[in-house]
């Protein structure tokens, strides 16, 4: 089998991820924070030591480590802030590129809280256009929401520069780096943003249902309950990261992030984004020599992820990845949760399929992809 859909999810996940996981549930039972005992306390020091690593790789230093608050996934943790910064008739900015994570819990604001979402057009190489730019910064959004790479090009956005735009507008700035963590360099400490959103089971190479929220202010809990911190209280703590981590952690999960954010940050800077750009290069020279291909790749600019999306004039998209499928190649065919970019660059009724590498694919299996593409292209 290719694999090659880890934009949706990694696999295989880094080493030594399964091992924690399991090693976790078959040797732990503590809550963290919640009682005194040795496995409790295990918990404790295993949750301590994935936020100084996550706080690390994405350059917030070990006193910064309080500002890591584990949630379920990307969703969840754009959710806490989307949900707890937006005010009744609230403006927010988001750019036209966001995935339904985004822009659903927005537009439940705007029926419930009278919000006014305002679409900044970007086009499909990430680039805003200026007078929508300013357009949106004029019209001082509580909050700007802006991914640091979409999910259906690849393609990055200046997410610093953007960031420092909407704070200067006074707006709270949240990125969603879904499909930048893990493949991009990112220091959260200077890029401007008081929010940063990740999954951990894609670029981090961790176990699904985990989830971080970068913060560098306390935000509005999403959930309230137990904490194991402050339980007089009536609300929730007001320091983090308890403040928005109600409830149990999902501590084998956490124990698997661990090991996929300790994989990552033993590696050289900016290897995992070379090797993926290298794949995608070498696999879009040759579907380009298939003329009935469109193909939504930079050129090698250097400011796309390991995602490409491609369209056939004579196939659709679901139908071209079920024969994939059926010759074990595995892509992601529709639109991929993210309709405002596919109506971005033109692709909103047809979708796209789209093919997402990782550190673990090979040049090998990006020629026998395209080999394979060729094939299933040319049968009846």
């Amino acid at each position: 089998m290719i694999y090659l859909d880890n934009a949706a999810t990694s696999f295989p996940k880094a080493p030594g991820v399964p091992e924690a996981v399991a090693a976790q549930l078959a040797g732990m039972g503590g809550s963290a924070g919640r009682t005194g005992g040795p496995m409790a306390l295990a918990a404790d020091r295993l949750l301590f030591d994935a936020r100084r690593a996550v706080a690390g790789l994405f350059g917030l230093g070990p006193r910064g480590a309080d500002g890591v608050v584990f949630t379920k996934n990307a969703t969840e943790s754009l959710n806490v802030v989307i949900l707890g910064s937006v005010g009744f008739g609230d403006a927010v900015a988001v750019s036209s590129l966001e995935h339904n994570a985004v822009m659903r819990p927005l537009r439940r604001l705007e029926r419930e809280r009278g919000a006014r979402v305002i679409v900044a057009p970007f086009d499909g190489e990430g680039r805003p256009d200026p007078a929508g730019l300013d357009a949106a910064a004029a019209a001082r959004p509580a909050l700007a929401v802006i991914t640091m790479a979409s999910n259906v090009t690849g393609a990055a956005t200046p997410w610093q520069e953007i960031a420092q735009r909407f704070k200067a507008a006074g707006a709270v700035v949240c990125l969603d780096a879904s499909q930048a963590a893990g493949h991009f360099p990112i220091g959260f400490g200077g890029c401007g943003a008081d929010f940063v959103c990740l999954p951990g089971h894609k670029g981090l190479l961790g176990p699904q249902g985990t989830g971080v929220l970068l913060c560098k202010n306390l935000g509005k809990p999403l959930l309230c309950g137990g904490t194991g911190s402050n339980s007089a209280l009536p609300g929730m703590p007001d320091f983090l990261p308890d403040r928005l981590e109600a409830g149990t952690h999902n501590v084998a999960g956490i124990a698997g992030l661990y090991a996929g954010v300790r994989y990552l940050t033993a590696l050289p800077a900016g290897a995992v984004l070379a090797h993926e750009q290298a794949l995608l290069a070498d696999f879009a020279q040759r579907a380009a020599l298939l003329p009935e291909l469109t193909l939504f790749y930079d050129g090698g600019r250097g400011a796309q992820s390991g995602v490409l999306s491609l369209c056939s004039a004579h196939m659709d998209a679901d139908r071209l990845a079920e024969k994939l499928g059926d010759a074990d190649v595995c892509v992601r065919a529709g639109l991929h949760c993210a309709p405002t970019a596919h109506e971005t660059v033109g692709t909103l009724e047809q979708g796209t399929v789209r093919l997402s590498f990782s550190p673990f694919n090979t040049v090998g299996e990006t020629r026998r992809a395209a080999a394979i593409f060729k094939k299933v292209l040319s049968e009846p």
